[in-house]
C-alpha cells in the first residue's frame, strides 16, 4: 500500500539516529495476530493492517532481545507536537477488551463532539491503536466503528485526560495517516518533547 509505504519511509527519515536504530529491530506481526485482529475487527482498515504488517507496536515492544519505546504517531495536541506509540496488534487486542465509557460526557454536551456514539465506545466497536508519551494515561487514539449519525465509521477519535475530551480527528485511519505526514512529522523536533 502506497500510503504505508510512504508513511513509513518519512517517519524513518524524521526520526533521530537512536530511535531509528531501534525502529529497524522491530518486525511485523505475525500472520496469526493479524488474523485475530481481523476477524475481531472485519472493518479493521487495510492500512493499519498494512502498517502492522512493517511494524508491530513501538509501546515498549520486544522484538528477540530488544524491547522498543518509539514514537510514530501524533495528533491535534500542542498543535501537532505531542507524539504517540503504535500500539502492538495484541495490545490493541487486549486494550479494546476494556470497555471505554463516555456517556459521562453527555453531562457537558458544548464537549461532546456530535460525530461520536453518546453512548459510548463499547467492545468491537473500536480499535485502541495508540498511546501518547505519557503511557497512555494523558490521551489515547482510537478508530470508531459505532460512529454517531453524524459521524463515519472507521473515524480516529482522539481522548485526552483532564479535563476529558473525546474528539473526532480524521474520517479514516488512511486520512490520519496521511496527516501525520503532512504535518511533517513534527511531533518528532527535539525541542518539541516534552
Amino acid at each position: 500500500m502506497d500510503l504505508v509505504n510512504n508513511f513509513v519511509t518519512r517517519l524513518k527519515a524524521a526520526l533521530p539516529t537512536g530511535d531509528l536504530a531501534e525502529l529497524n529491530t522491530a518486525c511485523g506481526a505475525t500472520k496469526k495476530d493479524i488474523d485475530l485482529l481481523k476477524s475481531t475487527y472485519p472493518n479493521c482498515p487495510q492500512s493499519l493492517i498494512t502498517l502492522l504488517e512493517k511494524i508491530d507496536g513501538t509501546y515498549w515492544r520486544k522484538y528477540g532481545e530488544n524491547e522498543i519505546a518509539v514514537y510514530m504517531l501524533g495528533s491535534d495536541v500542542e498543535e501537532g507536537r505531542y507524539p504517540y506509540y503504535l500500539l502492538s496488534t495484541q495490545q490493541m487486542l487486549d486494550s479494546s477488551k476494556e470497555e471505554e465509557d463516555v456517556s459521562y460526557l453527555l453531562e457537558y454536551e458544548e464537549d461532546v463532539d456530535p460525530r461520536i456514539n453518546p453512548d459510548g465506545l463499547h467492545l468491537e466497536t473500536y480499535i485502541h491503536f495508540a498511546d501518547c508519551m505519557n503511557n497512555g494515561g494523558t490521551s489515547r487514539l482510537y478508530i470508531d466503528f459505532n460512529p454517531s449519525p453524524e459521524g463515519v465509521s472507521g473515524q480516529i477519535i482522539r481522548f485526552v485526560y483532564d479535563p476529558d475530551e473525546y474528539k473526532v480527528i480524521a474520517d479514516s485511519f488512511d486520512e490520519y495517516l496521511q496527516g501525520v505526514i503532512d504535518s511533517g512529522f513534527v511531533f518528532l523536533e527535539e525541542d518539541e518533547l516534552f
